[in-house]
C-alpha cells in the first residue's frame, strides 16, 4: 500500500504587506499630529518674503518707491527715475492740510465759582448763552454752603457744563456703595434743584488707588460705578427724569492729586455731577448720525 504523501505548506510571499501597512498608517497619523500642532511664524515669513522680493527685483511693496540719495528705484519695468521728494500735487495738499492752523484757538474754559452763596459772583462768572447753569450753580451753592465751607464740596463752572464734586468720605463708608443716612438730605436737595431744570446730568464715580477685591466689588471700577449708580437712583427718586441721567465709573484712573499722601487720596475719592449746558443737552438727545445745528454763542 502506497504511503500518503505529506501536504506541503503554502508559503505566503505577501506577509510583508501587513506590517508595511501598519507602518504607513502610523507614519500618516504621526505627520497629521505634527501638522496639527505646528504653527507658521507669520512675522518671519513676511520678512523672508520681502527679502526674496527685494533680492530678485520684484515689485516694491510701497506704491511710491522711496528715493535714497540719487539712486533710482527698481521694479518690474526695470530702472526708472525715482519721483521727486515733493511728490504729486495731492501729496502737497495733504501736507498742507496737516499744517493748517486750528479753526479757533483753544480757550481756557475753567471758571471756578466763588465758594460762597454770593449769587452776584455766580452770575458774573456764568457761561454766556446758558443762564440755566448759573441758576443751578447759585441754588446748589446756597444749599451746600456748610459743605463748601468744610471743603467737602467743590463747584466748578466750565464752558459747557457745571461740575459739582462731592468727597465720598461724606457720602459712603470705606468700601461701601450705600449712602450714609446723614447725607441723604443733601442728595435730596440736589435732586430737588436738578428736577426743576431740563439739563442732562452725568454722575461720575472716582476712587483712590488702594486696591479692593471683595465678592461685591472685584475692583475699583465696580466700586466707583456702584457709588455713582447709588447717587443716580437717589436723584431719580427726587423727580429727576431717568432719561436725563447717566452713570460712569472711572475707578482710580482719573485722579486729581497723587495718591502718595492721605490728603491726595481723600481728594481722589469723589463723586462728580456733570450738569450739561442747554446745547450739550440737545446734542446728547439727537439720534446717532443726525445733523445737529451749531448754536451760536451770544
Amino acid at each position: 500500500m502506497a504511503r500518503k504523501q505529506p501536504h506541503e505548506d503554502h508559503v505566503n510571499h505577501e506577509a510583508w504587506a501587513i506590517p508595511y501597512g501598519d507602518l504607513v498608517t502610523l507614519l500618516l497619523a504621526f505627520f497629521v499630529v505634527m501638522y496639527a500642532v505646528s504653527s507658521i511664524n507669520e512675522g518671519k515669513y513676511r520678512v523672508a518674503a520681502a527679502s526674496m522680493s527685494a533680492a530678485f527685483g520684484g515689485t516694491p511693496k510701497s506704491p511710491v518707491p522711496i528715493q535714497i540719495g540719487d539712486h533710482t528705484a527698481k521694479g518690474d519695468g526695470g530702472d526708472q527715475k525715482a519721483p521727486p521728494i515733493n511728490g504729486p500735487a495731492h501729496r502737497q495738499e495733504d501736507r498742507a492740510m496737516l499744517q493748517r492752523t486750528p479753526i479757533a484757538p483753544p480757550v481756557a474754559d475753567v471758571r471756578p465759582l466763588k465758594m460762597t452763596p454770593d449769587s452776584a459772583a455766580v452770575t458774573a462768572q456764568a457761561v454766556v448763552g446758558d443762564t440755566t447753569l448759573a441758576e443751578i450753580g447759585r441754588e446748589i451753592i446756597e444749599a451746600l454752603a456748610p459743605l463748601l465751607a468744610d471743603d467737602q464740596v467743590r463747584i466748578v463752572h466750565r464752558q459747557s457744563w457745571l461740575e459739582v464734586e462731592i468727597n465720598t468720605d461724606v457720602l459712603f463708608a470705606s468700601g461701601s456703595a450705600e449712602l450714609a443716612v446723614a447725607v441723604l438730605p443733601v442728595i435730596d436737595e440736589i435732586g430737588r434743584i436738578l428736577g426743576s431744570f431740563d439739563n442732562r446730568v452725568r454722575v461720575e464715580g472716582h476712587t483712590d488707588d488702594r486696591p479692593i477685591n471683595t465678592r461685591v466689588f472685584p475692583s475699583n471700577w465696580e466700586l466707583s460705578a456702584a457709588r455713582a449708580g447709588t447717587v443716580v437712583r437717589r436723584l431719580r427718586d427726587q423727580a429727576v427724569l431717568p432719561d436725563r441721567l447717566s452713570v460712569v465709573g472711572y475707578g482710580e484712573f482719573r485722579p486729581l492729586a497723587v495718591n502718595d499722601t492721605v490728603e491726595g487720596r481723600r481728594q481722589n475719592r469723589r463723586v462728580t455731577l456733570i450738569v450739561l449746558a442747554a446745547e450739550q443737552t440737545e446734542l446728547a438727545a439727537a439720534p446717532a448720525g443726525s445733523a445737529v445745528k451749531d448754536v451760536p454763542e451770544s
